[in-house]
């Protein structure tokens, strides 16, 4: 199911976003405790799953981080019940809550009302059923045209409908209680990297939004990078990437000032889009994603997201008083751009294109990436912040608080560490180089992200490598994680 999450309404959800909506109109601000953040969870990669206790660690966790509710994400495949109640079961019993977003790629909006409707009856008063204004709450990917009185109807309960419906096609809003808006990237209006003569950013698509909900809820968008790299070896060819560099630290930044209700991120666990902040041992299958993602964890995006969600939820302005210990998050691409990996890609031969997405070679928007190694230094106090990449060395001068930093990207170890008072605070070598050999044979855009102090070791799982070798060109990339 999720290779395809983007690639039949994808193109709609962001030609909705092309120009503003009318008029700006600013969220209504909410007050602490009425703010809640959503993480998106991939049901469809997840069917590998025999318990609840499979879930808890996700649910762990996201609890930890300040995330409020997993948003899953469904489809019509014959597990998807026996998923949900396993969801629904670790959830509750981690004090946690879960919320249906159906996939209209899967359901239909014309035809499937009803069907929306029951799952809606048969989950709405589980324990760990996230309810708003006293009401089930459900949301969607895409799914405009659909009969949302027959949905609510079926339910048999009051819901809070806040689906990924878009003003573009759906021009009256009455019929929902607020909406989520999906694109998180900057973007040329047409579902692919920004053109120079074409940029739809974010904060547009909150403007289009805002102006057309009016008083209702907005759940805004926060998402970390998207690549993606599927080559002729699956029938979902697909080869981009939007520009991510600073995109997690300053979307969050924007957060603060906009203070929507919702917040919601994209996603937890979609490793085939490589906007995953959850981890890598998370139990899942692969869909051959693991050619990108095997010994790329993302777990110090979670990390920077902590006093961000805490700033959001008090209403503050800035992270500043949340951040609780020393810490620099960082990440970086494995090879530097000018890397030619033509010989070796899987993506340079022919594969069927009926939607776009599939590019030759280099993926599509890479040149809206830096060569750079980012840090994001979060500090009780003002310290000196040192980074090597390669031969490049920088020391900053960084003030307490949140701030961000980036060196020229280098081959070789990357270093870095934190020094206050002529002592070093905490220091680390990365686990992953970066390197003059393209990894696997492939253009690889995704990033790897790390902390200081190191975090805990991640690894994908046996599971999770089963589509590592199918295409690849080279024979010195094996199904084994590292890390």
């Amino acid at each position: 199911m999720l290779v395809f999450h983007i690639l039949a309404a994808g193109l709609l959800a962001a030609v909705a976003t092309a120009a503003p909506y009318g008029r700006r109109v600013i969220p209504k601000q909410r007050s602490a405790g009425e703010r809640l953040v959503f993480a998106h969870f991939m049901m469809g990669i997840v069917s590998n799953r025999q318990s609840a206790l499979d879930y808890d660690y996700d649910m762990k966790l996201a609890k930890a981080a300040g995330i409020d509710a997993f948003a899953l994400n469904i489809g019509t495949d014959d597990y998807t019940q026996t998923q949900l109640d396993l969801a629904y079961e670790a959830a509750s019993r981690n004090d946690m809550k879960v919320f249906i977003s159906f996939d209209f790629n899967w359901f239909k909006p014309t035809s499937s009302a009803s069907d929306v409707g029951s799952l809606i009856k048969s989950y709405g008063n589980r324990p760990a059923q996230l309810k708003v204004d006293g009401k089930v709450f459900v949301s969607s990917f895409t799914g405009d045209g659909l009969d949302v009185g027959q949905v609510r109807q079926t339910a048999g309960a009051d819901i809070y409908f806040a689906p990924n419906f878009h003003p573009g096609q759906t021009p009256d809003a009455g019929s929902i209680d607020g909406a989520l808006n999906w694109i998180a990237w900057d973007n040329d209006g047409n579902n692919k990297a920004p053109k120079p003569d074409q940029n739809v950013t974010v904060s547009q698509g909150d403007h289009t939004y805002t102006a057309w909900l009016g008083s209702k809820d907005y759940i805004a968008p926060v998402s970390p990078w998207f690549f993606t790299h599927y080559g002729p070896e699956v029938s979902y060819s697909k080869n981009w990437v939007f520009p991510g560099d600073l995109l997690w630290y300053n979307r969050w930044n924007e957060l603060l000032e906009l203070g929507p209700r919702f917040v919601e991120i994209i996603t937890w666990n979609d490793y085939g889009e490589s906007h995953y902040i959850g981890p890598l041992s998370s139990k899942h299958t692969d869909d051959g994603n693991s050619k990108w993602v095997n010994n790329m964890p993302h777990n110090g995006w979670l990390d920077m997201a902590k006093p961000f969600i805490a700033a959001y939820k008090a209403g503050d302005k800035s992270p500043n008083s949340h951040i609780v210990e020393d810490k620099l998050v960082y990440w970086y691409r494995p090879t530097l751009k000018s890397l030619n990996c033509d010989a070796t890609d899987t993506t340079l031969d022919d594969a069927p294109n009926p939607n776009g997405n599939y590019f030759k070679g280099r993926p599509d928007g890479s040149d809206t990436l830096e060569d750079s190694v980012f840090i994001v230094a979060l500090l009780k106090e003002a310290a000196s912040v040192s980074t090597s990449s390669g031969i490049n060395n920088k020391t900053f001068e960084a003030p307490a608080g949140a701030s961000v930093w980036k060196v020229p990207m280098a081959v070789g170890q990357q270093k870095f560490s934190i020094q206050r008072n002529g002592s070093t605070v905490c220091a680390a070598t990365s686990l992953r180089d970066i390197t003059d050999v393209c990894p696997c044979g492939l253009y690889n855009y995704n990033a790897y992200v790390g902390t200081v102090p190191a975090g805990q070791p991640d690894a994908l799982d046996a599971d999770g490598l089963t589509g590592l070798k199918a295409g690849l060109k080279v024979t010195t990339c094996s199904a084994v994680s590292s890390r």
